[in-house]
């Protein structure tokens, strides 16, 4: 067989391998069959057209059920990896920890502003401020003022800071 004829050949069997694989997919996608049913009638097609002996499309046949059973392996690999991926159980314990990361940045930002609004609630000894209520941070004592004043020291504990409120 010179090298063009084999070449042909070869382009042959590979037209008659798409074939075969194209149609049982076809009858596969019909639901009606299983694989093999649609293989064999697949391969029955084919050699009703006279292009190929039977020695050749048993050939094809077991080319095709080799790629059709490494292909349905991968896909089950990739299905499992997908279910343990999507396992409830994980999704809700990532969902869970995500949301923990959350708060925690969120309470710490809180912690922030409050920390800025608590200062800016901060008044001392010494300063002027308006009417309001003034409590001591270090014993509770309260002063009430009545009117603008310069704030004396605590008069229970005779300390100098204080936080203001209305």
């Amino acid at each position: 067989m010179t090298e063009s004829e084999e070449k042909k050949q070869e382009e042959q069997e590979v037209g008659l391998y798409e074939k075969l694989a194209s149609r049982t997919a076809e009858l596969l996608g019909s639901g009606k069959k299983t694989f093999d049913e649609a293989l064999k009638k697949a391969k029955d097609e084919i050699l009703g057209t006279g292009d190929i002996s039977r020695g050749q499309a048993d050939k094809l046949a077991s080319f095709l059920r080799r790629d059709f059973s490494s292909l349905n392996q991968s896909a089950q690999k990739t299905k499992d990896a997908l279910k343990k991926a999507v396992d409830p159980k994980r999704v809700t314990a990532g969902a869970q920890s995500l949301f923990v990361q959350i708060l925690r940045s969120a309470a710490g930002k809180l912690e922030e502003v409050a920390d800025k609004s608590e200062k800016n609630l901060e008044y001392k000894t010494g300063e002027v401020t308006s009417p309001g209520t003034l409590s001591c941070k270090e014993c509770g004592a309260e002063m009430n003022l009545t009117s603008t004043v310069r704030i004396p020291p605590c008069p229970k504990c005779h300390k100098t800071v204080f936080r203001k409120s209305y």
